[in-house]
């Protein structure tokens, strides 16, 4: 009788991929490296980001949804590009089977089945109707998050994004990255 093996076949996950992880890291030193660049400087911050504490239970608060997925409703334009730095507005009423996905870098698969994975619209509406959160804000935004540029981050997407979320006077933000 032979002997069992002691490795098992690695487990097949549908939609998986059989690949490791990209090292975008280390392939993008290689690429600037290969064009006679000095290393791209990735964004760094030294400063911990500040931390406002809740001042009201989260069963009275109101929560704000900002994607990164490039998450925009049927009828408004897709995003078009990785440094695309435009926002969509979503009126958080919207029936999630109207949003859609145009981001170029992550696999969309998952998100086109559901899109709460990447902007939980849905998740945040239960959690209002159990008392769990006080309120969804009216509107959610979304963007691209592949913008390249740092500074056009800060300059154009940052302050924004700000304007808008702080029209809805909300109480918590929740920022959803891809």
């Amino acid at each position: 009788m032979p002997e069992p093996t002691s490795h098992a076949a690695p487990e097949m996950v549908d939609g998986a991929s059989e690949h490791p992880p990209a090292d975008y890291i280390g392939e993008t030193k290689r690429l600037y490296s290969s064009l006679g660049y000095d290393d791209y400087r990735w964004a760094e911050r030294t400063e911990p980001p500040a931390f406002v504490p809740l001042t009201k239970p989260l069963s009275e608060a109101r929560v704000c949804l900002i994607g990164s997925g490039a998450i925009y409703e049927s009828g408004q334009v897709a995003f078009h590009s990785k440094d695309d730095t435009s926002i969509r507005i979503i009126d958080t009423t919207v029936d999630t089977d109207r949003l859609r996905t145009a981001h170029f870098a992550y696999d969309q698969t998952d998100a086109r089945e559901d899109i709460n994975c990447v902007f939980p619209l849905d998740r945040l509406r239960e959690l209002a109707a159990d008392g769990t959160i006080g309120e969804v804000c009216g509107e959610a935004y979304s963007f691209m998050g592949g913008i390249y540029s740092i500074r056009r981050t800060e300059e154009v997407v940052g302050p924004r994004l700000v304007e808008l979320v702080t029209g809805q006077a909300p109480d918590v933000v929740l920022l959803v990255p891809v």
